[in-house]
């Protein structure tokens, strides 16, 4: 294991553990001076961190293509090193004849909580635009997305998705999906996705990075 995949580990080892202090975190009620040195060791270590280098972007485009592997590492939805996302795991599966479609899972914990026990609707939403953004395989644009809440989303379940394109017409991409929960439908989405114009500077239109430019 080279550098960049030591810190790459740490890195979700560490976010682990964070989804673990917030999951925590919003169920209990701890004695306030136990969330002070808590607090206190947090912000220890958010110092040190202030005057690293901002990692090269998950975004970035090299040589060798978009780099998908940071963006899923730190997407706030799908990224294992994300402390905020739940994750989602997601994998395509071979339909056969270059066809193809996505499927993955997801668990939301605590503190995605909207209705009691439940899932908020606005995680339920942005997990279907991570999802039918995925199915693509490439860079696109949400700019349609329509959520059907059939039954609420259990919180603490294991959830199972699926994602396929249902047409495609120019740089216009029509994507479902759907989310089950031991078989019964829970949610389904459909969502139109644009891919950039041949030859836009994809990156360029969103500028600097947060945290400032990358070393």
């Amino acid at each position: 294991m080279d550098e960049v995949d030591e810190s790459r580990a740490a890195s979700q080892r560490l976010a682990d553990a964070m989804r673990r202090i917030i999951a925590r975190l919003v169920v209990v009620r701890p004695p306030a001076e136990q969330l002070d040195r808590a607090a206190e060791a947090a912000n220890q270590f958010a110092d040190t961190l202030e005057d690293l280098p901002v990692r090269s972007k998950s975004w970035e485009i090299s040589e060798a293509g978009l780099q998908p592997r940071d963006f899923v590492n730190h997407s706030p939805l799908s990224g294992s090193a994300n402390p905020i996302a739940p994750p989602l795991k997601m994998w395509i599966v071979d339909d056969g004849d270059g066809e193809y479609h996505m499927e993955g899972t997801v668990t939301f914990g605590p503190a995605y909580e909207g209705p009691p026990g439940h899932c908020h609707g606005g995680f339920v939403a942005a997990m279907f635009d991570e999802l039918l953004g995925f199915v693509q395989l490439a860079p696109g644009f949400t700019a349609f997305l329509h959520v059907d809440y059939r039954r609420p989303t259990p919180l603490n379940k294991e959830l199972t998705l699926r994602g396929w394109i249902e047409s495609l017409e120019g740089r216009k991409r029509t994507i479902r999906g759907t989310c089950h929960l031991d078989g019964v439908l829970l949610t389904e989405a459909h969502g139109l996705f644009i891919a950039p114009r041949e030859g836009k500077d994809y990156l360029g239109m969103f500028g600097e990075p947060a945290g400032g430019t990358s070393e």
